[in-house]
């Protein structure tokens, strides 16, 4: 049986503990991460043999939440775990974007990745263990990688950092920023903010380096005890293919590349590739490395081009953002929609208003939670000009839509002042580079065509980096082709007094906190100019809804009369939305939502709730009816299912023997409520009543005379 070997850090006043050995030892690498009582099982297991006929690298990452961690059995008919749920591809996409680079040009064996959530605290989330737990399974396994790395998440509350925040901590954080890097650089970040400043981010991650040096020191003290010896991977040679491409079709190469449309760009490289096949049709081995040489041609004048004539293959300057058209209001009968347009990068996007019960029920191992305000990213095959399968969103849609979702959720009004159900879907029509930041600006203007009162407006913008020979050059606003062959893809969203999103990631070993520095202040120099765009065609929310957006009215009753207005078996809420089509939703603390779009349905269902749901209240008259006859008094309901007694006592200002020589049931009386006692029942007077009466009426008398 395998020693099983461990190692401890601490991270915040918490250990932090990688434990190989015991479970899963036919994978090539495997590890139990513990931090609190959140335990994440990761593995990896890679392909004996390459790959045929693939022009990428094979690498597939999963996030597998099993509900026993956290002691809950899965909703539903369905008592077993099913596909993952959007928290699940997300954590799985924080894992692979920072090791995705990480492993050899080249390399062709298939790889998978999976982590497995086997307890969860509920203060301590499993995500970034996760990205530790992958670096540390692939670093004592026999996989080429180059690593290790680590993950930490950082908030920001009360002018104060936290490393690696509770569940809890996060809620009124400022900043909830994951940061994935080696020991010398930073390789990933994913950030949800609340307006915080550029110094603040950097600060963040200056930080988080810090952290994630005592991570990756203990890997390597794994790889040290117990880790196996790598295989042999030798990269393909293609200097001689290269070559060959070099001395026949660089000049056409360069002169294609500088061509400002992408499918004419793209149609010209096909056509020179297809000329270098027919040409050497005979030539096996040219014929195997063509496709990579030929990247890897085209890669290289990409970037020769920006570091050396400082110019992009559209023709733009480093800090160019491509032209921009903005549109509200593009389509008839939605409660909002906006269309915009930046270069090649085109999102519809849509505002839809709903009611409580529109909102998205959560269901997964973390505390349960009903979503209000929802962002949907689609990216269609013709937005690309290729066809494919449509099978539903993929992970990139789902993690893009997260991106937006997180841009914007900071400036949404609170939920007492606008108490509706939210869903934004952004269509993509045209991609070429940052369709995700696109979708923030089309939000924004569809929110506010929409009449929802956002606080601020927000824009984004997706900055790239080119780093050559110890220089750097940072590129706005960056086409898919530079994103492709470039060095980052850093997206930045904000509204003009700060950052409410980032996401980055890095095809290098790492930057430094200076180029993110630069990035992050040309970023905000990009954002307010396109604010300023945006605010050409609308600068604020609209003061009206859509005529077709539902309204909302709040009223409150008192808690103790909900079972009132629902009434027996739901009878009288029934009765309300059958007699009057609202939709109605009661929250346990007495306020009652009445969703609909005709105002009369509206005063209809308002006059109801209040009938059945009024209080009795001292020295206010009413008019009521007598519903029973005693010896000793008259009871009279004073509104629906609320009756109070009127002694006999208090029924007239002259003594009464009999209740009945005065009032029949039946009979319609107005009443004064003089009493409530402890128990909620009801006295009344008709005597204060006639005694009002009389003293007005002398009153009247007096400045008669």
């Amino acid at each position: 049986m395998n020693e099983v070997t461990q190692e401890k850090t601490v991270i915040n006043g918490k250990e932090y503990i990688i434990e190989t050995g015991k479970v899963a030892k036919q994978a090539n690498g495997a590890v139990l991460v513990r931090y609190g009582d959140t335990v994440v099982l990761v593995t990896a297991v890679a392909a004996e043999e390459p790959k045929e006929d693939i022009d990428f690298f094979p690498l597939t990452v999963e996030f597998e939440e099993k509900f026993y961690a956290a002691g809950k059995i899965p909703g539903g008919f369905i008592k077993r775990e099913g596909k993952p749920g959007e928290k699940a591809i997300l954590s799985a996409r924080l894992i692979d974007r920072p090791i995705r680079p990480l492993f050899p040009e080249g390399y062709r064996n298939e790889v998978q990745i999976i982590a497995t959530v086997l307890s969860v605290d509920q203060e301590n989330p499993p995500d970034i263990l996760g990205i530790t737990g992958a670096s540390a399974a692939l670093t004592i396994s026999d996989i080429p990688f180059e690593g290790p790395i680590a993950g930490v998440r950082i908030g920001y509350r009360d002018g104060k950092y936290l490393v690696n925040p509770t569940s809890e901590e996060l809620d009124d954080s400022l900043l909830d920023i994951v940061v994935a890097g080696s020991k010398d650089a930073i390789t990933m970040v994913e950030a949800g903010a609340k307006e915080v400043s550029e110094e603040v981010i950097v600060g963040a991650l200056e930080l988080a380096q810090r952290e994630i040096v005592k991570l990756v020191e203990l890997q390597e003290r794994l790889r040290e005890k117990i880790g196996k010896e790598k295989a042999s991977f030798e990269p393909p040679d293609l200097s001689s293919v290269t070559k060959k491409i070099e001395e026949e079709a660089l000049e056409d190469i360069r002169i294609s590349l500088i061509t400002k449309e992408k499918k004419e760009r793209e149609k010209k490289l096909s056509l020179i590739k297809k000329t270098l096949k027919e040409k050497h049709e005979e030539d096996e081995e040219f014929l195997k490395y063509l496709n990579d040489a030929f990247e890897k041609i085209i890669k290289s004048e990409v970037r020769r081009l920006i570091s050396t004539e400082k110019k992009r293959v559209d023709g733009r300057g480093l800090e160019d953002i491509r032209p921009i058209s903005c549109e509200v209001g593009v389509l008839p009968r939605t409660h909002g929609s906006a269309l915009f347009t930046r270069g090649q990068t085109q999102a519809l996007v849509i505002t839809t208003l709903g009611a409580t019960e529109d909102e998205q029920i959560v269901d997964d191992i973390t505390e349960e939670e009903n979503k209000k305000f929802m962002l949907h990213y689609n990216f269609p095959p013709f937005s690309v000009g290729e066809i494919r399968p449509r099978r539903g969103p993929g992970r990139r849609e789902i993690g893009h839509g997260a991106l937006a979702e997180r841009a914007i959720k900071a400036v949404l009004p609170p939920e007492e002042e606008f108490p509706y159900t939210i869903r934004v879907v952004s269509e993509i029509l045209e991609s070429n580079g940052s369709s995700s930041m696109a979708t923030v600006c089309g939000a924004t203007m569809s929110l506010m065509d929409a009449g929802v009162g956002i606080t601020k407006p927000v824009s984004g913008i997706a900055m790239g980096l080119i780093k050559e020979a110890g220089e750097f050059f940072i590129l706005t606003d960056i086409l898919g082709f530079e994103d492709h062959y470039g060095d980052m893809d850093f997206k930045v969203a904000g509204t003009r007094d700060g950052i409410t999103a980032l996401q980055m990631d890095i095809k290098i070993s790492g930057i430094s906190s200076d180029i993110m520095r630069k990035a992050l202040n040309q970023a905000k120099k990009a954002r307010l100019f396109i604010l300023d765009k945006m605010a050409e065609t609308i600068d604020k929310p609209r003061e009206s809804l859509s005529p077709y957006a539902p309204r909302i009215e709040v009223l409150t009753i008192s808690a103790n009369k909900i079972g009132d207005l629902i009434g027996p078996g739901g009878k009288n809420i029934k009765r309300i939305i059958e007699e009057t089509g609202v939709k109605i939703n009661i929250e346990p603390d007495g306020k009652v939502y009445v969703f609909s779009t005709n105002e009369g349905a509206f005063d209809k269902a308002r006059e109801m709730i209040e009938t059945l749901t009024r209080e009795a209240k001292v020295g206010e008259n009413y008019l009521g009816k007598v519903t029973r006859i005693t010896n000793f008094g008259a009871f009279v309901e004073i509104f629906p299912g609320k009756e109070g007694l009127v002694h006999i006592s208090n029924l007239s200002t002259r003594r009464v023997k009999n209740v009945k020589d005065v009032v029949n049931v039946g009979d319609k009386i107005l009443v004064k409520v003089i009493n409530i006692d402890d128990t909620g029942r009801v006295n009344l007077s008709r005597k204060a009543v006639i005694q009002e009466e009389e003293e007005k009426e002398k009153a009247g008398r007096k400045e008669n005379s």
